[in-house]
């Protein structure tokens, strides 16, 4: 028998020891990551369990009257599954899932997909499901990833650049100094050519980076020991993932953030299966940053997809068919 019900406080170490041992779970569907701005939305995660056992969790939010959103605080989101889900079973819990929702008034999921990539083995059901209730895909952004055992030769710019920089006094430190990179680099460059904040306060990465240290770490390059870029890593099992990515115009000038990411990409994260550098898109996905995108492929990066999917929820029964029952 399958059950969902709405994540309360109390099932806080229940979800995350499940999200720990999961197919396809990461630190940021831990509630440590999900609440550390709990303020700004209103939670409406869901917990489904067959035969008493959970089987899989929804890390999602309201965010309108009738709509659920999975999740719009993560930089990803989708249905975390546990290693025994197969297919048939993830179809149940699907309709299960889109049932509840209609059941409680909801109309509209849409689904922030997790890149396939960060999966810890394949995850996939989620997409034949959406095509089977008809979902809608509404975004697609673009995400630059280089698979280290197969990485690609760089491109004769960022060569001549990384060459440039190694003339120089420079070091590179790799801890959770984020107050000078956050100080000095992100928030000014943000600011002057955005009129943006990040996402992230100070307080917030510092926060996080304490409750996940060995998830988040900043690494910045210095000339002359003055800090001239910076990126902040959020790192699973076999990604790093560049957060964050900032240079002052001298840093960029030097070479100084090309050599940061050549440090990284061949040996802070060398052993990692990915090097992820984060998405090239603007308005939804709609805008490709062309000056970004040559860049990230400069060093090798190439394109993996990362999906959003809106849903009627009373689409539930469009599933029936296709379920087997045991």
């Amino acid at each position: 028998m399958i059950k969902v019900k709405k994540y309360q406080k109390e099932d806080k170490d229940v979800w995350d020891n499940f999200v720990q041992n999961s197919k396809n779970g990461t630190f940021l569907f831990e509630r440590n990551f999900m609440e550390y701005h709990e303020d700004r939305f209103i939670d409406y995660s869901l917990m489904i369990f067959k035969d008493e056992e959970l089987f899989a969790v929804l890390p999602a939010n309201l965010s309108s009257q009738n709509e659920v959103f999975s999740h719009s605080g993560l930089t990803y989101g989708g249905i975390v599954l546990g290693k025994e889900v197969r297919l048939n079973l993830y179809l149940v819990l699907f309709r299960e899932i889109l049932s509840f929702l209609n059941l409680m008034g909801i109309d509209i999921l849409k689904l922030k997909l997790l890149p396939i990539f960060y999966s810890n083995i394949p995850s996939q059901e989620n997409i034949y499901a959406l095509f089977l209730v008809g979902a809608r895909i509404f975004r697609v952004d673009t995400s630059l990833t280089i698979l280290q055992e197969e990485k690609l030769s760089y491109q004769s710019r960022r060569i001549r650049s990384i060459k440039k920089v190694q003339k120089l006094n420079y070091s590179i430190a790799n801890g959770n100094d984020f107050k000078v990179f956050w100080n000095d680099i992100l928030e000014p460059n943000l600011m002057s050519r955005f009129g943006n904040k990040p996402v992230h306060s100070l307080a917030e990465i510092e926060l996080l980076a304490e409750k996940f240290p060995k998830n988040i770490s900043q690494v910045n390059i210095f000339v002359n020991d003055k800090i001239v870029a910076g990126a902040t890593i959020f790192e699973t099992k076999y990604v790093a993932h560049a957060q964050y990515i900032s240079a002052s115009d001298y840093g960029r000038e030097s070479g100084a953030i090309d050599e940061l990411f050549n440090y990284m990409i061949t040996e802070l994260y060398n052993k990692k299966k990915y090097f992820d550098f984060g998405i090239c898109n603007e308005q939804d996905g709609k805008f490709l940053n062309h000056g970004l995108l040559d860049w990230k492929e400069g060093f090798g990066g190439r394109t993996f997809t990362h999906e959003f999917y809106e849903i009627n929820t009373t689409n539930f029964s469009l599933l029936d068919k296709t379920i087997k029952n045991d």
